[in-house]
């Protein structure tokens, strides 16, 4: 009976082989890379509020996506995002701010009602990609909006990026340009420190039709009683 058993071990144990060579490779991970943002030391420095970032809709995905010659877009076999890349990029931006800034209250929107910025960033990141063979780009746009909420500064702009063709080199690529956008925000930032809020600009008056003036009516002279030189005679 022992003997019989035992080319059905060895054909088990075969199968459970074949098995364990089909399984896929662990897929790795990325993550942008924050450089040496440090932690600001000011706590009661410039009021920035970051947001509404807004990220286009093909980068809201954990696929990584590879830009190919024809100018479309492949997500990669072999590499992921480490969770959501929109969040990725809100985080990068909002570290190297508050340390390029120095300033610990540069927050997140939302946030809470009672916060008052001394400077908004709305932010538009338009595109960032790269390929094996394509550069990293990013393409973004942002306005800047004082106390007051009145635009102090817009800008578009484009940043390329290269790299040596691998996808741990494209995902520093691509870090580099965030870093690089945030330098920017920065410098924008700075001279709003302590500008003077620009006053909004105040409605036009109508003038109020003037009141037709009430027709003046003749004046009748008065007749004053005369007196007269004459004698009087008694009787």
């Amino acid at each position: 009976m022992r003997l019989l058993r035992l080319p059905s071990v060895l054909l088990l144990t075969g199968l459970l082989g074949l098995v364990g060579c089909t399984v896929h490779q662990p897929v790795p991970l990325y993550q942008l890379d924050n450089g040496n943002a440090q932690i600001p030391k000011q706590t009661q420095g410039l009021a920035v509020l970051l947001g509404p970032v807004s990220v286009a809709d093909y980068l809201q995905r954990e696929t990584l996506l590879q830009r190919q010659n024809d100018g479309t877009l492949l997500a990669a076999d072999d590499a992921r995002w480490a969770g959501s890349l929109a969040a990725d990029i809100d985080q990068l931006l909002l570290r190297q701010l508050a340390w390029r800034l120095d300033s610990q209250r540069t927050v997140l929107a939302p946030t809470a009602a009672d916060f008052k910025p001394d400077v908004q960033v709305l932010l538009n990141i338009i595109r960032l990609d790269s390929g094996p063979t394509h550069p990293a780009v990013l393409e973004a746009q942002w306005r800047l909006l004082d106390k007051g909420g009145q635009l102090r500064d817009s800008q578009l702009l484009r940043l390329e990026e290269a790299h040596s063709g691998t996808t741990a080199d494209q995902v520093q690529a691509q870090s580099r340009l965030l870093r690089q956008l945030a330098q920017r925000l920065a410098e924008a930032i700075e001279p709003l420190r302590n500008q003077p809020i620009a006053e909004a600009p105040k409605p036009a008056v109508t003038p109020k039709p003037a009141k037709p003036k009430a027709e003046q009516q003749p004046r009748i002279p008065l007749v004053a009683p005369t007196r007269s030189n004459g004698e009087v005679l008694r009787f």
